[in-house]
């Protein structure tokens, strides 16, 4: 079967920027330009809108320059008006050679905001395509409001579209400009368009008010447009535009009679990119592109994975350059470690397997993120503590560090089967913990290590905030002791490196 090719149209750096609290600077439009166009390989991009301000000229000017020395500026766009050539004006300057004309798609909008007649229009935008042509600018039209237009004033929009079809142009763009469509009108809408006007060149532009953007543009496709306008991320005006990410894999994955160019493996990473440029984040569950799209939880799902990819659809991670992941948390299981250590390149036996398991229920229960680099760490505190009897143990302690007074502790502690409490003050809650633990011990006659060094880091390579790990060396009759304690707080971690050294002495 012959496939037919769909256009992808990059927005992201005009529509997208309408996106409220976004503006790209310059060289952040020339390298997402570059990178659309060269490595995600979307076969245009609108760039920016026309007379906005010196610093989109400027940018514009370095899209176009690169572009020409690259063989690109005719997939160059810029969104312009029919403003007496003011715009046509602006993108010679900026060098471009491609018009996506705003125009009236509603005699809402045209009646209400123009205030003029459908052939008053015309006439102006005759004069402007004329003009483009003159200057060997091409022109593409966007009817902005059809989708109202289809619903309240559809003879008008044929009316217009009749007109279109004697004039210069390359394609026609139908934007949803207020996101009302459903998939069943936008299938509806271009179906009929598509069948009225077999040799014109249609793209649909999809908004995300209802969620509905990329159900809309699968049906669009389906009806026979010709190309789709997307942005990275969604981004664009209230909800945002139809998301690249969610569209080019849905495409890819369920309309196989249609083939589009855009390079998968980029996705994630142009993705981050954009992020990274406007200062909004990726939501975590949000497809393709989000932190926990490829990410398993229940242990179970890590259980069937592992016996015949149970759980894996086609939406591969490979696909966009990213691997799975297995969380660990309060639900996984011991499935779940299994696949981490294997990543780690460990081993544990069955005993070690469940006593890890549970100490990372305690943190999940504690809404704590662990991670695949905390668990070299976990392993090492859990298993140190089969290497000695456990004689002395930290019952129930209260920290207080209050302004205006000395931080404070409470101890309850057991030494051999005896329950002893004492309190004490200090510099610190730590140095209070270990005032009123030298009380404790005292009381028993007996001595405490000298406390040489004492330092606090994260397990390197983490980037969760779960677990502190604080490591404490004694000394005692000229010899030295290392403890180790793992916790989500630095002052508790200290504490069970502490009840670690009282046991070993």
């Amino acid at each position: 079967m012959k496939r037919r090719k769909i256009e992808i149209m990059d927005t992201t750096l005009r529509d997208g920027e309408q996106t409220s609290g976004v503006s790209f600077s310059a060289s952040e439009k020339l390298t997402l330009a570059k990178l659309l166009l060269e490595e995600l390989k979307v076969d245009r991009i609108e760039v920016a809108s026309a007379r906005v301000s010196e610093g989109e000229l400027s940018a514009v000017k370095q899209i176009t320059d690169w572009a020409q020395k690259a063989g690109y500026l005719d997939r160059i766009e810029v969104l312009t008006f029919v403003d007496n050539e003011v715009s046509l004006d602006w993108m010679k300057n900026a060098g471009a050679k491609v018009q996506n004309l705003l125009t009236k798609g509603s005699m809402n909008h045209l009646t209400h905001q123009l205030k003029k007649t459908p052939d008053q229009h015309f006439k102006e935008i005759e004069a402007t395509l004329a003009a483009a042509q003159k200057e060997g600018i091409s022109s593409n039209v966007y009817l902005e409001d059809w989708s109202n237009g289809m619903k309240s004033s559809k003879e008008y929009v044929f009316q217009f579209l009749d007109f279109l079809a004697t004039q210069p142009v390359k394609r026609i763009l139908l934007p949803d400009t207020l996101g009302i469509l459903t998939h069943n009108h936008t299938y509806e809408y271009i179906s009929e368009i598509v069948d009225r006007y077999p040799n014109l060149h249609f793209d649909f532009h999809g908004h995300n008010d209802y969620d509905l953007s990329v159900s809309n543009v699968m049906e669009a496709v389906k009806a026979g447009c010709h190309g789709l306008h997307l942005t990275v991320n969604g981004m664009g005006e209230r909800a945002g535009n139809a998301p690249m990410a969610s569209t080019i894999a849905a495409i890819n994955d369920f309309l196989p009679q249609v083939k589009v160019h855009v390079n998968e493996t980029s996705l994630f990473k142009v993705s981050k990119v954009v992020s990274a440029f406007t200062g909004f984040g990726i939501p975590a569950n949000k497809p393709i592109v989000g932190d926990n799209v490829f990410t398993q939880t229940a242990g179970i799902h890590a259980d069937g994975d592992s016996k015949k990819n149970l759980y894996f659809n086609d939406l591969m991670p490979e696909r966009f350059g990213r691997k799975r992941k297995y969380a660990l948390g309060k639900t996984s299981g011991k499935a779940n470690i299994q696949k981490n250590l294997q990543e780690l390149g460990l081993t544990l036996n069955n005993e070690e397997l469940k006593k890890v398991t549970a100490r990372i229920i305690e943190l999940g229960d504690k809404k704590e993120k662990v991670t695949k680099d905390d668990l070299p760490f976990i392993i090492s505190d859990v298993l140190d503590s089969d290497t000695y009897q456990q004689k002395v143990f930290v019952k129930s302690y209260v920290l207080t560090h209050a302004k205006g007074l000395m931080p404070s502790t409470t101890l309850a502690i057991e030494i051999n089967g005896e329950l002893i409490e004492a309190h004490a003050q200090g510099d610190g809650q730590y140095d209070a913990f270990m005032n009123a633990l030298k009380k404790v011990y005292a009381s028993k006659n007996l001595e405490l290590p000298l406390l040489v060094d004492y330092t606090v880091r994260i397990p390197p390579g983490s980037n969760s905030d779960a677990l502190c790990e604080t490591i404490i060396t004694w000394e005692r009759n000229g010899k030295e002791l290392i403890s180790r304690g793992l916790d989500s707080d630095q002052t508790v971690s200290a504490i069970k490196a502490t009840e670690k050294m009282l046991n070993i002495i």
